[in-house]
């Protein structure tokens, strides 16, 4: 069973990221009797076992790390910050300087998860004339996976919305990576529901070639001594969804979702950077 111990962050790592966090500015209390705020360490660590463990943030009171309302506060603070998107970058950066990244073969897949709070403001409700409007147009598959998340009937397949949403993330800022040797261009690795010709046109057009495989086909080819590429996406879906609190989205603003993500995915970044 896991310790509250467990979530305290190293000093090593700590003196990494103390300097991506804003310098607090406070004017002091001119009888010198006000509370003292609560260091920045200790906040980090009491997000980072709401994002581990999935828990309410009132639940913080009894672990004995962080107020759950000051940990709440410096979490918002800092998702308007960017801490978090300068801590995944940063991330990267100490990979790519350790290791190594290589981006001569790259893999793409989509997940599902509830999101019972999820949403924009004032969303239709599932009553009155404002779901039938909402019923008779197409569904958004949302950000994060081409065919959206909790489809519907009259949705269109991954294969025919992929195309769209493929574009929309792999053309901006794409500096055009090392290619596979003898291809020409960079290999993408993409599940049986991608197998479409929007597809494999759009990302022809974005310098990429599509590899696209059944699972059956996955299997032959590896029994045939060909390198299975597609797993290491499948890999980091497990990694990710050990952090409970992104497998049930219950953050009502996407930015503060997206936060947490970020927060998961540098974690994993550097804990590979050191056992990897």
């Amino acid at each position: 069973m896991a310790t509250v111990q467990e979530f305290t962050i190293s000093d090593t790592l700590w003196a990494r990221l103390a300097p991506l966090l804003p310098a607090h500015v406070g004017k002091a209390h001119p009888l010198g009797c006000h509370r003292p705020r609560i260091p920045d360490r200790d906040a980090r660590s009491a997000i980072f076992f709401v994002l581990r463990t999935g828990c309410q943030w009132k639940a913080l009171d009894a672990t004995g790390l962080c107020q759950s309302s000051t940990a709440h506060s410096r979490f918002q603070q800092w998702v308007q910050a960017g801490v978090f998107a300068r801590r995944w970058d940063e991330a990267l950066g100490d990979y790519d300087e350790l290791l190594g990244l290589n981006f001569a073969w790259m893999a793409l897949d989509g997940s599902l998860h509830k999101a019972p709070l999820g949403g924009k403001k004032n969303r239709p409700q599932p009553h009155g004339p404002r779901q039938r409007r909402r019923q008779a147009q197409p569904v958004d598959g949302g950000p994060g996976h081409p065919g959206g998340a909790g489809a519907r009937r009259g949705q269109p397949p991954r294969r025919e919305a992929g195309g769209e949403h493929l574009g929309q993330r792999a053309a901006p800022g794409r500096s055009g990576p090392a290619s596979p040797p003898g291809s020409g261009q960079q290999g993408l690795c993409l599940a049986a529901g991608y197998a479409s010709k929007q597809v494999r046109e759009l990302l022809a057009g974005l310098g990429y070639t599509a590899h696209i495989r059944p699972r059956g086909e996955e299997v032959q080819a590896k029994k045939a001594g060909q390198k299975a590429r597609r797993w290491a996406v499948e890999r980091t879906h497990s990694w990710r969804n050990r952090f409970r609190h992104l497998l049930t989205r219950w953050a009502k603003k996407p930015e503060n979702y997206l936060a947490v993500l970020r927060f998961a995915c540098a974690r994993i970044t550097w804990y590979n950077c050191l056992f990897g």
